[in-house]
């Protein structure tokens, strides 16, 4: 894993400790966008984690006729990249 996904996953555990208590729960994927993200960037590594975890962050809203999801949405470590 390389310094800016660390930085990446530092950034998101401060948004989950600091800015998220503050904010009505909202999730609708289990797990949370947050812990997604996290997950693909320690399984596929930078590019590949931002194209999913922007994917699944404009599918967190209701409207299925527009992509809108919910539900258990694991990181699929079957396709794991390579290091």
């Amino acid at each position: 894993m390389n310094i800016i996904s660390n930085i990446l996953i530092g950034l998101i555990k401060f948004y989950k400790m600091v800015i998220s208590p503050y904010l009505t729960p909202s999730c609708r994927y289990l797990p949370t966008c947050s812990e997604y993200t996290i997950e693909c960037l320690r399984t596929y590594g930078l590019v590949k984690a931002i194209s999913k975890s922007t994917k699944r962050i404009f599918s967190c809203h209701p409207i299925k006729i527009l992509g809108g999801g919910e539900g258990f949405d694991p990181v699929n470590k079957e396709f794991k990249a390579k290091k």
